[in-house]
């Protein structure tokens, strides 16, 4: 009797759907971590942009007392712009002391810069602050 063996049949089937499903899975991490590396990088620039904003902000602050020395600037006439809109709001503190008979004054600015609201998706915050003596 001539028997000749059944060929294997099954386990190939069963090792190509297991290796397709841990593909798969692997596949959808790699395109979640993407999307997740691809908002990073655009937070970052809006950042990037509202630290400007507040910068730009900060120096018309300035230069509205290296004008005028006797007032106090509230906030720039006009909303700033750098491809998404963003709400500046400046913030003067004037101080004046006497040093030796002579009044010094002091200006502290704090400029921020504001785009979306708290905790939605792509809110971004950025202030900066600096101090000014009026020269006498």
């Amino acid at each position: 009797m001539n028997r000749t063996p059944r060929p294997a049949s099954g386990f190939a089937a069963i090792a190509a759907m297991f290796l397709l499903v841990v593909l798969a899975g692997l596949g959808a991490y790699m395109v979640g971590f993407s999307n997740t590396q691809q908002l990073s990088a655009a937070q970052d620039v809006q950042g990037t942009r509202a630290y400007w904003a507040a910068r730009a902000g900060l120096e018309w602050a300035i230069a509205a007392v290296v004008a005028d020395p006797s007032t106090c600037p509230s906030s720039p006439p006009t909303a700033v712009d750098t491809g998404r809109s963003f709400t500046l709001a400046i913030v003067c503190t004037p101080y004046s002391y006497l040093e030796g008979g002579a009044t010094v004054r002091i200006y502290v600015f704090e400029s921020i810069a504001r785009s979306g609201n708290a905790g939605e998706l792509g809110f971004v915050e950025r202030s900066i602050s600096a101090s000014y003596e009026v020269p006498q």
